[in-house]
């Protein structure tokens, strides 16, 4: 059975973007990156909300830059290598390749999807995440928490969901990023 994770980057007061809808100040460095990228190596296929589907778009096709780190172009590539599947109900198609749009969040379908995947599935988005985290569906949340406190905007976790989670790992980089990985428990 595939793994589903949610991977979050979030300043310390648990937001992933501010009031402003901002996140510049979550930009990964490279080491950071080179991390995350080793984590989503794995992933077949991304759940995105629409609003965080539409923020990942940036990466359709994306023409690297001569001073791109080699940890960006290394992103772009396995975020166009893997499936999408985007759920809204506003949204009337979608612009990326290997992308499905589906009107509804159906816990049996994703509890299908990581029965019959050959590899790990992602959810981003934290509206979308914490959804899937009420139904018992997310097996791993990463959190990267960013050094900054920005005051309010959109909670990397909702309030109103609960669930038991048992760290398995923490790591430490140079800029004061701490990733902590959780895994679920049922």
């Amino acid at each position: 059975m595939a793994t589903l994770t949610y991977l979050a980057l979030t300043s310390l007061d648990g937001y992933t973007v501010d009031a402003r809808g901002d996140f510049q100040w979550a930009a990964p460095d490279v080491e950071v990156s080179t991390f995350v990228n080793d984590l989503e190596r794995g992933v077949g296929t991304y759940l995105f909300g629409r609003r965080m589907y539409e923020t990942m778009l940036f990466w359709e096709g994306y023409e690297s830059e001569p001073d791109d780190a080699e940890s960006v172009r290394d992103f772009a590539r396995i975020w166009n290598a893997a499936d999408k599947v985007v759920y809204s109900r506003t949204l009337e198609s979608t612009a990326s390749e290997r992308t499905r749009l589906e009107r509804e969040f159906e816990a049996s379908a994703v509890a299908q999807m990581k029965a019959t995947a050959t590899s790990d599935l992602s959810i981003g988005g934290a509206h979308l995440a914490g959804h899937a985290m009420e139904l018992g569906l997310v097996d791993e949340v990463h959190l990267f928490v960013v050094p900054h406190l920005v005051g309010g905007g959109t909670s990397a976790l909702r309030g109103d969901v609960r669930a038991s989670l048992e760290l398995v790992g923490l790591d430490r980089f140079g800029a004061g990023v701490v990733h902590l990985h959780y895994r679920t428990l049922t």
